[in-house]
Protein backbone atom coordinates (compact mmCIF):
# COMPACT_ATOMS: atom_id res chain seq x y z
CA UNK A 1 0.00 0.00 0.00
CA UNK A 2 1.24 3.50 -0.77
CA UNK A 3 0.97 4.69 2.80
CA UNK A 4 3.61 2.12 3.80
CA UNK A 5 6.24 2.93 1.17
CA UNK A 6 7.30 6.40 2.25
CA UNK A 7 7.41 9.76 0.50
CA UNK A 8 10.58 9.00 -1.48
CA UNK A 9 9.25 5.75 -2.91
CA UNK A 10 5.98 7.46 -3.81
CA UNK A 11 7.85 10.24 -5.64
CA UNK A 12 9.95 7.72 -7.53
CA UNK A 13 6.92 5.67 -8.54
CA UNK A 14 4.85 8.69 -9.57
CA UNK A 15 7.77 10.20 -11.45
CA UNK A 16 8.23 6.94 -13.35
CA UNK A 17 9.47 7.56 -16.87
CA UNK A 18 7.79 10.96 -17.12
CA UNK A 19 10.65 12.95 -15.59
CA UNK A 20 14.24 12.56 -14.60
CA UNK A 21 15.06 13.68 -11.07
CA UNK A 22 16.46 16.92 -12.48
CA UNK A 23 13.38 17.55 -14.66
CA UNK A 24 11.05 17.01 -11.70
CA UNK A 25 13.17 19.30 -9.52
CA UNK A 26 13.10 22.02 -12.19
CA UNK A 27 9.35 21.72 -12.69
CA UNK A 28 8.72 21.84 -8.92
CA UNK A 29 11.29 24.62 -8.34
CA UNK A 30 13.10 22.61 -5.66
CA UNK A 31 16.67 21.34 -5.52
CA UNK A 32 17.54 18.10 -7.30
CA UNK A 33 19.44 17.16 -4.15
CA UNK A 34 16.11 17.14 -2.23
CA UNK A 35 14.49 14.83 -4.80
CA UNK A 36 17.52 12.55 -4.80
CA UNK A 37 17.74 12.28 -1.02
CA UNK A 38 14.01 11.64 -0.64
CA UNK A 39 14.04 8.90 -3.26
CA UNK A 40 17.17 7.30 -1.80
CA UNK A 41 15.70 7.32 1.69
CA UNK A 42 18.36 9.69 3.01
CA UNK A 43 15.53 12.03 3.96
CA UNK A 44 12.01 11.09 4.99
CA UNK A 45 10.46 14.53 5.05
CA UNK A 46 10.80 18.07 3.75
CA UNK A 47 9.17 21.46 4.13
CA UNK A 48 5.45 21.18 3.56
CA UNK A 49 5.74 23.96 0.98
CA UNK A 50 8.29 21.90 -0.98
CA UNK A 51 6.17 18.77 -0.76
CA UNK A 52 3.24 20.75 -2.14
CA UNK A 53 5.43 21.92 -5.04
CA UNK A 54 6.49 18.34 -5.82
CA UNK A 55 2.89 17.12 -5.66
CA UNK A 56 1.76 19.88 -8.03
CA UNK A 57 4.59 19.06 -10.43
CA UNK A 58 3.47 15.42 -10.44
CA UNK A 59 -0.18 16.52 -10.77
CA UNK A 60 -1.32 14.55 -7.71
CA UNK A 61 -2.85 15.58 -4.36
CA UNK A 62 -0.35 15.98 -1.54
CA UNK A 63 -2.09 13.19 0.38
CA UNK A 64 -1.18 10.75 -2.41
CA UNK A 65 2.43 11.80 -2.16
CA UNK A 66 2.36 11.31 1.59
CA UNK A 67 0.43 8.03 1.34
CA UNK A 68 -2.33 8.99 3.77
CA UNK A 69 -5.31 6.73 4.30
CA UNK A 70 -7.95 7.15 1.62
CA UNK A 71 -10.76 5.28 3.32
CA UNK A 72 -12.09 4.54 6.74
CA UNK A 73 -12.15 0.88 7.68
CA UNK A 74 -15.35 -1.02 8.14
CA UNK A 75 -18.29 -1.85 5.91
CA UNK A 76 -20.95 0.04 7.86
CA UNK A 77 -19.55 3.51 7.30
CA UNK A 78 -16.44 5.10 5.93
CA UNK A 79 -15.46 7.65 3.37
CA UNK A 80 -17.89 6.59 0.65
CA UNK A 81 -20.80 6.69 3.07
CA UNK A 82 -19.84 10.19 4.23
CA UNK A 83 -19.44 11.35 0.64
CA UNK A 84 -22.90 10.08 -0.24
CA UNK A 85 -24.32 11.83 2.80
CA UNK A 86 -22.83 15.24 1.96
CA UNK A 87 -24.11 15.09 -1.64
CA UNK A 88 -27.85 14.58 -1.20
CA UNK A 89 -30.52 14.87 -3.89
CA UNK A 90 -33.38 15.39 -1.44
CA UNK A 91 -34.60 18.44 -3.34
CA UNK A 92 -34.90 16.37 -6.54
CA UNK A 93 -36.87 13.53 -4.96
CA UNK A 94 -40.53 13.18 -4.14
CA UNK A 95 -40.89 14.28 -0.49
CA UNK A 96 -42.83 11.06 0.14
CA UNK A 97 -39.70 9.09 -0.79
CA UNK A 98 -37.58 10.70 1.95
CA UNK A 99 -37.52 8.25 4.83
CA UNK A 100 -34.92 9.81 7.16
CA UNK A 101 -36.64 10.29 10.49
CA UNK A 102 -36.14 13.77 11.98
CA UNK A 103 -34.87 14.21 15.49
CA UNK A 104 -36.17 16.73 17.95
CA UNK A 105 -34.06 19.88 17.76
CA UNK A 106 -32.59 19.22 21.20
CA UNK A 107 -31.69 15.64 20.18
CA UNK A 108 -30.07 16.89 16.97
CA UNK A 109 -27.92 19.35 18.91
CA UNK A 110 -26.86 16.66 21.40
CA UNK A 111 -25.87 14.29 18.60
CA UNK A 112 -23.82 16.97 16.87
CA UNK A 113 -22.09 17.79 20.18
CA UNK A 114 -21.19 14.10 20.49
CA UNK A 115 -19.71 14.01 16.99
CA UNK A 116 -17.48 16.95 17.82
CA UNK A 117 -16.40 15.28 21.05
CA UNK A 118 -15.33 12.24 19.04
CA UNK A 119 -13.55 14.43 16.53
CA UNK A 120 -11.41 16.21 19.10
CA UNK A 121 -10.35 12.88 20.62
CA UNK A 122 -9.32 11.59 17.19
CA UNK A 123 -11.93 8.85 16.90
CA UNK A 124 -12.23 9.04 13.14
CA UNK A 125 -13.23 5.41 12.65
CA UNK A 126 -16.25 5.90 14.85
CA UNK A 127 -17.08 9.11 13.05
CA UNK A 128 -17.01 7.18 9.80
CA UNK A 129 -19.97 5.19 11.04
CA UNK A 130 -21.77 7.96 12.90
CA UNK A 131 -21.71 10.85 10.42
CA UNK A 132 -23.64 8.98 7.68
CA UNK A 133 -26.30 8.15 10.24
CA UNK A 134 -26.52 11.56 11.90
CA UNK A 135 -26.27 14.05 9.03
CA UNK A 136 -29.39 12.86 7.13
CA UNK A 137 -31.45 12.98 10.32
CA UNK A 138 -30.25 16.48 11.19
CA UNK A 139 -31.07 17.52 7.64
CA UNK A 140 -34.55 16.02 8.10
CA UNK A 141 -34.85 17.92 11.37
CA UNK A 142 -34.05 21.17 9.57
CA UNK A 143 -36.85 20.44 7.08
CA UNK A 144 -39.36 19.46 9.77
CA UNK A 145 -39.00 22.15 12.46
CA UNK A 146 -41.37 25.05 12.82
CA UNK A 147 -40.41 28.34 11.22
CA UNK A 148 -39.42 29.88 14.54
CA UNK A 149 -36.84 27.07 15.08
CA UNK A 150 -35.44 27.02 11.53
CA UNK A 151 -32.44 29.25 12.29
CA UNK A 152 -31.41 27.15 15.28
CA UNK A 153 -31.78 23.97 13.22
CA UNK A 154 -29.64 25.53 10.47
CA UNK A 155 -26.85 25.97 13.00
CA UNK A 156 -26.99 22.30 13.98
CA UNK A 157 -26.91 21.37 10.29
CA UNK A 158 -23.93 23.65 9.69
CA UNK A 159 -22.01 22.06 12.55
CA UNK A 160 -22.62 18.50 11.35
CA UNK A 161 -21.51 19.39 7.80
CA UNK A 162 -18.40 20.97 9.28
CA UNK A 163 -17.45 17.88 11.29
CA UNK A 164 -18.01 15.77 8.18
CA UNK A 165 -15.68 17.99 6.20
CA UNK A 166 -13.00 18.18 8.88
CA UNK A 167 -13.08 14.40 9.27
CA UNK A 168 -12.68 13.85 5.52
CA UNK A 169 -9.54 16.01 5.54
CA UNK A 170 -7.82 13.45 7.74
CA UNK A 171 -8.47 10.79 5.13
CA UNK A 172 -7.18 12.71 2.17
CA UNK A 173 -10.62 13.46 0.72
CA UNK A 174 -10.04 17.11 -0.09
CA UNK A 175 -12.80 17.49 -2.66
CA UNK A 176 -15.44 15.95 -0.40
CA UNK A 177 -14.17 17.98 2.55
CA UNK A 178 -14.50 21.21 0.61
CA UNK A 179 -18.03 20.35 -0.52
CA UNK A 180 -18.96 19.75 3.11
CA UNK A 181 -17.52 23.01 4.44
CA UNK A 182 -19.26 25.01 1.71
CA UNK A 183 -22.57 23.40 2.73
CA UNK A 184 -21.70 24.22 6.33
CA UNK A 185 -21.16 27.89 5.46
CA UNK A 186 -24.48 28.06 3.60
CA UNK A 187 -26.33 26.62 6.58
CA UNK A 188 -24.45 28.85 9.05
CA UNK A 189 -25.49 31.95 7.15
CA UNK A 190 -29.10 30.90 7.71
CA UNK A 191 -28.58 30.63 11.45
CA UNK A 192 -28.98 33.21 14.19
CA UNK A 193 -25.39 33.07 15.53
CA UNK A 194 -23.63 35.93 13.75
CA UNK A 195 -20.19 34.48 14.59
CA UNK A 196 -20.76 30.91 13.37
CA UNK A 197 -19.93 31.50 9.69
CA UNK A 198 -16.85 33.51 10.68
CA UNK A 199 -15.67 30.71 12.95
CA UNK A 200 -16.15 28.19 10.14
CA UNK A 201 -13.70 30.14 8.02
CA UNK A 202 -11.05 28.55 10.26
CA UNK A 203 -11.96 25.20 8.69
CA UNK A 204 -11.89 26.77 5.22
CA UNK A 205 -8.43 28.23 5.87
CA UNK A 206 -7.18 24.90 7.23
CA UNK A 207 -8.43 23.02 4.19
CA UNK A 208 -6.70 25.52 1.91
CA UNK A 209 -3.46 24.96 3.83
CA UNK A 210 -3.80 21.21 3.35
CA UNK A 211 -4.19 21.87 -0.38
CA UNK A 212 -1.03 23.98 -0.43
CA UNK A 213 -2.95 27.22 -0.97
CA UNK A 214 -1.30 29.16 1.85
CA UNK A 215 -1.79 32.64 0.39
CA UNK A 216 -5.53 32.04 -0.05
CA UNK A 217 -5.67 30.49 3.42
CA UNK A 218 -4.17 33.61 4.95
CA UNK A 219 -6.49 35.81 2.90
CA UNK A 220 -9.62 33.96 4.00
CA UNK A 221 -8.63 34.11 7.67
CA UNK A 222 -7.60 37.78 7.51
CA UNK A 223 -10.82 38.86 5.78
CA UNK A 224 -13.04 36.93 8.19
CA UNK A 225 -11.12 38.39 11.14
CA UNK A 226 -11.42 41.91 9.75
CA UNK A 227 -15.18 41.57 9.49
CA UNK A 228 -15.54 40.90 13.23
CA UNK A 229 -12.60 42.88 14.61
CA UNK A 230 -13.59 43.82 18.16
CA UNK A 231 -13.88 47.46 19.10
CA UNK A 232 -14.68 48.59 22.61
CA UNK A 233 -16.53 46.18 24.88
CA UNK A 234 -17.46 42.92 23.13
CA UNK A 235 -18.54 39.46 24.20
CA UNK A 236 -15.78 36.93 24.93
CA UNK A 237 -17.09 34.76 22.11
CA UNK A 238 -16.25 37.48 19.58
CA UNK A 239 -12.78 37.87 21.05
CA UNK A 240 -12.23 34.11 20.77
CA UNK A 241 -13.33 33.85 17.13
CA UNK A 242 -11.33 36.94 16.14
CA UNK A 243 -8.25 35.63 17.93
CA UNK A 244 -8.58 32.19 16.39
CA UNK A 245 -8.86 33.62 12.88
CA UNK A 246 -5.82 35.82 13.51
CA UNK A 247 -3.64 32.97 14.73
CA UNK A 248 -4.88 30.85 11.81
CA UNK A 249 -3.71 33.60 9.45
CA UNK A 250 -0.35 33.53 11.24
CA UNK A 251 0.14 29.82 10.60
CA UNK A 252 -0.77 30.34 6.93
CA UNK A 253 1.66 33.26 6.60
CA UNK A 254 4.43 31.13 8.10
CA UNK A 255 3.81 28.39 5.55
CA UNK A 256 3.94 31.04 2.82
CA UNK A 257 7.41 32.07 4.06
CA UNK A 258 6.11 35.46 5.27
CA UNK A 259 8.04 35.57 8.52
CA UNK A 260 7.27 39.18 9.47
CA UNK A 261 3.55 38.82 8.78
CA UNK A 262 3.41 35.58 10.75
CA UNK A 263 5.11 37.18 13.76
CA UNK A 264 2.90 40.28 13.60
CA UNK A 265 -0.25 38.18 13.46
CA UNK A 266 0.99 36.04 16.35
CA UNK A 267 1.53 39.18 18.41
CA UNK A 268 -2.03 40.35 17.70
CA UNK A 269 -3.42 36.92 18.60
CA UNK A 270 -1.37 36.96 21.80
CA UNK A 271 -2.80 40.34 22.79
CA UNK A 272 -6.35 39.08 22.19
CA UNK A 273 -5.65 35.92 24.18
CA UNK A 274 -4.25 37.97 27.06
CA UNK A 275 -7.35 40.17 26.99
CA UNK A 276 -9.55 37.06 27.05
CA UNK A 277 -7.49 35.53 29.86
CA UNK A 278 -8.66 31.92 29.62
CA UNK A 279 -9.26 29.08 27.18
CA UNK A 280 -12.73 29.52 25.75
CA UNK A 281 -14.45 26.64 23.96
CA UNK A 282 -17.25 27.40 21.57
CA UNK A 283 -17.87 27.19 17.82
CA UNK A 284 -16.32 23.71 17.79
CA UNK A 285 -12.86 24.84 18.88
CA UNK A 286 -10.84 26.60 21.58
CA UNK A 287 -8.94 29.86 21.84
CA UNK A 288 -6.94 31.46 24.60
CA UNK A 289 -3.37 31.96 25.85
CA UNK A 290 -2.55 28.24 25.68
CA UNK A 291 -3.83 27.93 22.09
CA UNK A 292 -1.65 30.83 20.99
CA UNK A 293 1.38 29.30 22.73
CA UNK A 294 0.74 25.99 21.00
CA UNK A 295 0.40 27.56 17.54
CA UNK A 296 3.47 29.74 18.13
CA UNK A 297 5.42 26.50 18.37
CA UNK A 298 3.91 25.39 15.06
CA UNK A 299 4.87 28.68 13.38
CA UNK A 300 8.48 28.30 14.55
CA UNK A 301 8.61 24.69 13.36
CA UNK A 302 7.34 25.63 9.90
CA UNK A 303 10.10 28.24 9.69
CA UNK A 304 12.75 25.72 10.87
CA UNK A 305 13.32 27.76 14.04
CA UNK A 306 13.58 24.67 16.22
CA UNK A 307 15.37 26.27 19.18
CA UNK A 308 12.69 28.97 19.30
CA UNK A 309 10.00 26.31 18.95
CA UNK A 310 11.21 24.46 22.04
CA UNK A 311 11.55 27.73 23.93
CA UNK A 312 7.95 28.65 23.05
CA UNK A 313 6.79 25.17 24.07
CA UNK A 314 7.93 25.85 27.64
CA UNK A 315 5.23 28.50 28.00
CA UNK A 316 2.45 25.96 27.38
CA UNK A 317 1.15 24.60 30.71
CA UNK A 318 0.97 20.82 30.91
CA UNK A 319 -2.60 21.06 32.14
CA UNK A 320 -3.67 23.49 29.41
CA UNK A 321 -7.38 23.19 28.63
CA UNK A 322 -6.87 22.13 25.02
CA UNK A 323 -8.54 19.30 23.09
CA UNK A 324 -6.69 16.01 23.04
CA UNK A 325 -5.96 16.23 19.30
CA UNK A 326 -4.43 19.70 19.73
CA UNK A 327 -2.17 18.52 22.53
CA UNK A 328 -1.11 15.50 20.48
CA UNK A 329 -0.25 17.69 17.50
CA UNK A 330 1.80 19.92 19.80
CA UNK A 331 3.80 16.91 20.99
CA UNK A 332 4.50 15.99 17.37
CA UNK A 333 5.90 19.50 16.79
CA UNK A 334 8.05 19.14 19.92
CA UNK A 335 9.29 15.74 18.74
CA UNK A 336 10.24 17.12 15.32
CA UNK A 337 12.09 20.05 16.92
CA UNK A 338 14.13 17.71 19.11
CA UNK A 339 14.85 15.45 16.15
CA UNK A 340 16.12 18.33 14.01
CA UNK A 341 18.38 19.47 16.85
CA UNK A 342 19.82 15.97 17.26
CA UNK A 343 18.00 15.18 20.53
CA UNK A 344 16.97 11.71 19.41
CA UNK A 345 15.99 10.36 22.82
CA UNK A 346 13.88 13.42 23.61
CA UNK A 347 12.23 13.12 20.20
CA UNK A 348 11.48 9.46 20.91
CA UNK A 349 10.06 10.29 24.34
CA UNK A 350 7.83 13.00 22.85
CA UNK A 351 6.49 10.76 20.08
CA UNK A 352 5.67 7.99 22.56
CA UNK A 353 3.93 10.51 24.81
CA UNK A 354 1.92 11.67 21.80
CA UNK A 355 0.88 8.12 20.91
CA UNK A 356 -0.01 7.33 24.51
CA UNK A 357 -2.18 10.43 24.67
CA UNK A 358 -3.98 9.95 21.35
CA UNK A 359 -3.39 6.50 19.79
CA UNK A 360 -6.29 6.70 17.34
CA UNK A 361 -5.46 10.23 16.24
CA UNK A 362 -1.83 9.25 15.64
CA UNK A 363 -2.72 6.59 13.07
CA UNK A 364 -4.09 9.17 10.65
CA UNK A 365 -1.38 11.84 10.78
CA UNK A 366 1.56 12.17 8.41
CA UNK A 367 3.99 14.13 10.62
CA UNK A 368 4.28 11.51 13.41
CA UNK A 369 4.86 8.79 10.81
CA UNK A 370 7.64 10.81 9.20
CA UNK A 371 9.28 11.34 12.60
CA UNK A 372 9.13 7.63 13.46
CA UNK A 373 10.61 6.71 10.07
CA UNK A 374 13.53 9.06 10.66
CA UNK A 375 14.11 7.66 14.14
CA UNK A 376 14.13 4.14 12.73
CA UNK A 377 16.78 5.15 10.21
CA UNK A 378 19.46 5.22 12.90
CA UNK A 379 18.24 2.66 15.42
CA UNK A 380 15.50 0.07 15.42
CA UNK A 381 14.61 -0.93 18.99
CA UNK A 382 11.65 -3.25 19.17
CA UNK A 383 9.36 -0.74 20.89
CA UNK A 384 9.99 1.82 18.11
CA UNK A 385 9.28 -0.79 15.44
CA UNK A 386 6.09 -1.74 17.29
CA UNK A 387 5.06 1.92 17.39
CA UNK A 388 5.67 2.21 13.65
CA UNK A 389 3.46 -0.82 13.10
CA UNK A 390 0.63 0.61 15.21
CA UNK A 391 0.79 3.93 13.37
CA UNK A 392 1.11 2.43 9.90
CA UNK A 393 4.52 4.01 9.35
CA UNK A 394 6.82 2.36 6.83
CA UNK A 395 9.00 -0.39 8.34
CA UNK A 396 11.41 -2.17 5.98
Amino acid sequence: MSDQTGIGANIKRLRGKLFTQRELADKAAVSVDLIRKLEQGQRHTARISNLHKIARALDVPLVRLLGKHSALPGSDGGVMAIRRTITPVDDLLDPNDLDDEPLSLAEAEREVDYLWGQYWTGKYEELGSLIPLTLPRVRATHRAVAANERARAAQALARVYQVAGDTLVHFGQQDGAFLAIREALTAANNGEDELLASAMCVSVAWQLLVQGRSAESEGVARRAAGQIEPGGTVHDSQLAVYGLLTVTAATAAARNQKRDSANELLDVAGEVAHRLGYERTDHQTTFGPAKVSMLAVDVHVVQDNFVEALSAAKSLPRDAALPLASRARHLADVALSHLRLGHRQRATDAIFAMESLAPEWSKYQSLPKQIVNELLEHERPSRLRELAGRMGAGVD
